[in-house]
């Protein structure tokens, strides 16, 4: 479950990295963009932590959550703005 929710994100990640900044989007979506690779890095930290076998530390599972969070909500306003 792992390994499928790290392939979508990253999938994710990468399209929207190509819409924002090769379509010069504005603002908003460029800092969710940003938010949304610390969120990322946040998943390499736990992934980390899953591969070793370690108990994964409930600080970083909610900062993750919730930088991902805020940015999926700052993208939806830019979209909805832009739209």
């Amino acid at each position: 479950m792992a390994l499928v929710h790290g392939a979508l994100a990253a999938t994710g990640l990468v399209l929207l990295t190509l819409a924002v900044l090769g379509a010069g989007g504005p603002q908003p979506a460029r800092l969710a963009l940003g938010l949304f690779v610390v969120a990322a890095l946040g998943g390499f930290v736990l992934f980390s932590f899953h591969l070793r076998k370690k108990q994964l530390p409930m600080g970083i599972i909610m900062v993750h959550a919730l930088v991902a969070i805020a940015a999926f909500l700052m993208l939806l306003g830019a979209v909805i703005k832009a739209g």
